[in-house]
């Protein structure tokens, strides 16, 4: 969006059991029809395990027993599709094979990231809308409407709540990024509010891994998206070795192709926004991937350095705490919440106009450096050596291509499909919130210290369910 707009509205929440129902039922072919080339391919088979678990909590929430928050893992875009297929099909048809009966609808009201409507068009927040889903402000601290609905929901919905606590996709099946606290705090204003209505449910918060596999590894297609990405970036491609294992030949063109873009990028913020970066002196590193790794962590904190030298924000945070507040502040360039409508919009003379015109669109430029960091929040430089898997292969170069895209002036990249996936799905044993009550309610600093062992107790659930390969004991 590069002309001033009115500020953004709240998106509510208004499920409609119609197409909440005609979603179910198309849910399996938006699964498999991932186009590209008009070639078929997408997720041809999901597994989940101890689904039991899904279904007695369930049973149990229709019964009025327990109100329950399903914490979700969220390494790419298609995770939602699956979740919806488990909930919708997966789970009843496990309840009739148990004998329990389930009451229509098995869903989730869920949350989603305000900003999804902005790049994929009003249709999507409309449609999410009707599914229920609750938009969250993610830059902004707090997003008061967003969260006062979701709070509302979690105590009196007639859906449990489904949220990503790592905040947004990093590309990772076997990576777990940082939790966000949010997950814990819900969960116990939901006792809160529970203990003032004079309510006994018990709160759980549900661990739920996702892995992507390949039955058929695509090396054909990896090899040629890594052959455009080279011819995109004027690499050479270099011949295959002779041997059955291509595992190596694919890992060093990788490394070759993610150290040829850095050195582009570092000498780009170095002429071009007069940005200094420090010498690294390569006997300091262990390696050579030490070495890349370190130089990527500069490159990123360079690029946000230089939004939010514009934006005029103290770096402060991790690298996703930082992104979201250069979005959160291009967005205020952008949708001005002076602007109430788009009436007054149109009311402002052609020469006010123009500037806030000028405004929106140097505000979308300066996020782009944003955007660029956003695809590797998550890359470690060890991702790929550690486990050389098809899989991990295909994920950084994927992540690669993101960031490629975007500097060819690709605002949303749309990711080519490698092939066949299998989707695993691990339901973990759920957290007890109502266990920490006690400790919570004592005092103020008790109160954060709880949220916090909290947030600490589920990412360790999710890091050792992807330890384990998303089979939970």
């Amino acid at each position: 969006m590069t002309r001033l707009q009115p500020r953004l509205a709240f998106i509510p929440q208004d499920l409609n059991l119609i197409v909440l129902w005609l979603t179910q039922r198309i849910i399996p072919l938006l699964l498999r029809l991932r186009l590209r080339s008009w070639l078929p391919s997408g997720i041809s088979h999901i597994q989940v395990n101890h689904i039991e678990i899904l279904v007695n909590l369930y049973q149990q929430f229709q019964a009025g027993k327990i109100r329950f928050l399903m914490a979700f893992r969220h390494p790419e875009v298609d995770d939602p599709l699956c979740m919806f297929y488990v909930l919708s099909r997966l789970v009843p048809e496990a309840a009739r094979q148990q004998g329990v009966a389930l009451k229509f609808p098995v869903h989730t009201h869920f949350v989603y990231d305000r900003g999804m409507p902005l790049w994929a068009g009003w249709l999507l927040g409309w449609f999410f809308s009707r599914l229920g889903g609750i938009p969250i402000h993610r830059g902004k601290r707090p997003d008061r409407t967003g969260l006062r609905v979701a709070r509302e929901l979690f105590v009196n919905g007639q859906l449990p709540i489904a949220i990503a606590p790592e905040g947004a996709t990093n590309g990772h099946s076997e990576l777990v990024s940082p939790l966000e606290p949010g997950v814990a705090q819900l969960s116990f204003w939901c006792l809160e509010d529970l203990a003032k209505a004079q309510r006994q449910e018990t709160v759980f918060i549900v661990p739920v891994s996702i892995r992507y596999h390949y039955p058929r590894p695509p090396w054909g297609n990896l090899d040629k998206l890594l052959r455009q990405l080279e011819q995109d970036t004027g690499l050479p491609t270099p011949p295959p070795p002779p041997g059955a294992d291509q595992t190596p030949f694919f890992y060093k063109r990788l490394f070759h192709l993610g150290e040829h873009v850095l050195s582009e990028m570092e000498d780009f913020y170095r002429r071009f926004y007069h940005q200094e970066l420090p010498v690294l002196d390569p006997s300091h590193y262990e390696d050579e991937n030490a070495l890349l790794a370190a130089r990527l962590q500069r490159l990123l904190n360079i690029a946000l350095q230089v939004a939010e030298t514009y934006f005029a924000i103290a770096p402060q945070g991790n690298l996703s705490e930082r992104c979201r507040r250069i979005e959160e502040a291009g967005w205020r360039y952008i949708y001005r919440e002076e602007i109430k409508s788009q009436a007054e919009l149109e009311s402002l003379s052609p020469f006010t106009r123009g500037l806030g015109d000028w405004v929106a669109q140097e505000a979308v430029i300066r996020m782009r450096h944003m955007r660029l960091v956003e695809s590797f929040v998550a890359v470690t430089g060890t991702y790929v050596r550690e486990k050389p898997s098809i899989e991990r292969l295909a994920e950084t170069t994927l992540i690669l291509f993101d960031m490629i895209a975007r500097v060819k002036g690709e605002e949303l990249p749309c990711r080519p499909r490698l092939g066949w996936r299998h989707a695993t799905i691990t339901i973990g044993n759920p957290l007890s919130v109502s266990d920490r009550w006690h400790t919570y309610q004592s005092s103020r600093s008790a109160a954060r210290q709880a949220v916090a062992e909290l947030t600490q107790d589920l990412q360790r659930a999710l890091e050792a369910m992807v330890e384990k390969g998303g089979v939970a004991e």
